[in-house]
């Protein structure tokens, strides 16, 4: 049985506070004028087609900073998930979204376990970045990650905090394209994933099919030891993960 995934990346408006420099600064609550909240989200169900790629922000809202309405739908879809799949988003944008979550006293999503690309390459390579920008112009063919040239660096953020549409269509295509970049990275890295992580397909012996991509292609070759025991190696033919096989006494 296949989980859902559900692959996600978010915008957020910067904080905003009253600082004396511009280097080396311990900035109090007092100084606090807006604080973080969402802007736009874009998610798609892993392997489903470009189309059926979803997408909202706050182009339209008066208030900038109210993100409620936003973030029900992105509720939803974390609700559904079993698994989700994002660029470093258990340390910010999973963690961020609960915060807003809990600000507008909504309930927890069902439970879901996490396939960082960000943590899957740190874990195992040494790149000399693993930043989204880096990993898909060295890993991806299709989907490297976009520059916003109409809009370069702090810019975007700003024009769409002032409300400049082609602003926010700007942002649309690269929090778009970010989704798009993300699930073929993870694709790119998945056979390289800790056997720890979550599997998509977790039913079954590993002879059966590979619990990473599914595919009935896997083919044993060697053992895994212990003092007592002995473990085949399985290699899926179709995505090339390593696994393990059941125990088997010596």
């Amino acid at each position: 049985m296949r989980q859902k995934c559900l692959v996600l990346d978010i915008e957020t408006a910067p904080l905003v506070a009253s600082v004396w420099g511009l280097k080396d600064q311990n900035i109090s609550l007092a100084q606090i004028h807006a604080d973080i909240n969402i802007i736009a989200w874009s998610a798609k169900w892993l392997g489903d087609p470009p189309s059926k790629i979803m997408y909202r922000d706050l182009r339209h809202t008066q208030n900038k900073r109210d993100d409620k309405a936003l973030i029900k739908p992105l509720w939803k879809l974390l609700d559904q998930a079993d698994i989700v799949i994002t660029q470093n988003g258990q340390n910010f944008d999973c963690p961020l979204l609960n915060a807003r979550f809990i600000f507008h006293k909504m309930p927890p999503p069902s439970p879901y376990k996490h396939l960082d690309t960000y943590k899957i390459a740190r874990s195992v390579a040494k790149f000399t970045s693993n930043k989204l920008e880096y990993l898909t112009d060295k890993l991806n063919v299709k989907y490297k990650k976009l520059s916003h040239k109409k809009f370069p660096g702090w810019s975007l953020w700003h024009e769409c905090m002032r409300g400049n549409i082609k602003a926010w269509d700007e942002m649309k295509r690269y929090n778009i394209h970010d989704v798009f970049s993300t699930e073929e990275l993870y694709l790119n890295l998945r056979a390289w994933a800790p056997n720890n992580a979550p599997m998509i397909y977790p039913a079954g012996d590993p002879l059966d099919h590979c619990g990473t991509c599914g595919s009935t292609k896997v083919h044993a070759r060697g053992y895994n030891f212990s003092r007592v025991s002995r473990f085949k190696k399985i290699q899926c033919q179709s995505c090339h993960k390593w696994t393990v096989g059941n125990r088997e006494a010596l």
